[in-house]
């Protein structure tokens, strides 16, 4: 973060000079001690999101990905004229720790097209998905491991 706040320093003034370098290590180190002190924030926590960050990235590429995948997949089962639609309400527990990734999983399947997240209570995931064959594997889905592997 300290650096992030250096960075920004330069690229907010616009040049480099020797004065606005150690004014900026300055003003990152003053921004720096304020979060840890007030906001709850630590190097070691800093630490722990830089190692994080590899299964975030792993999860952005798959979320982008199925949503490829699963938009072809519905357009197939719209423009498809003998094809029958079957509809599926789908329930399925994970066993999350934190808010923050239920949250993530529900909007993951969201953004998926084909599948609404209709309610999460707890750790129980409602999802009403446009056909049955989309609703294959959902709750044992790569977005479910990774998000484990961020938690642990």
């Amino acid at each position: 973060m300290y650096v992030i706040f250096f960075l920004l320093w330069i690229i907010f003034n616009g040049r480099i000079t020797t004065e606005i370098v150690i004014f900026g290590l300055a003003v990152a180190a003053a921004l720096y001690g304020f979060i840890c002190k007030f906001m709850d924030f630590s190097p070691k926590r800093e630490l722990l999101y830089l190692k994080k960050s590899g299964y975030l990235l792993q999860y952005l590429y798959h979320l982008i990905k199925e949503i490829i995948i699963a938009n072809f997949a519905t357009m197939r089962l719209i423009c498809s004229a003998g094809r029958v639609v079957e509809p599926a309400l789908i329930e399925f527990e994970t066993h999350f720790r934190n808010d923050i990734s239920r949250f993530l999983l529900a909007n993951s399947i969201t953004l998926t097209p084909g599948t609404i997240t209709v309610a999460v209570d707890g750790d129980k995931f409602i999802v009403h998905c446009l056909d049955k064959t989309l609703a294959d594997g959902i709750e044992s889905s790569v977005f479910v491991r990774l998000l484990e592997k961020i938690e642990a």
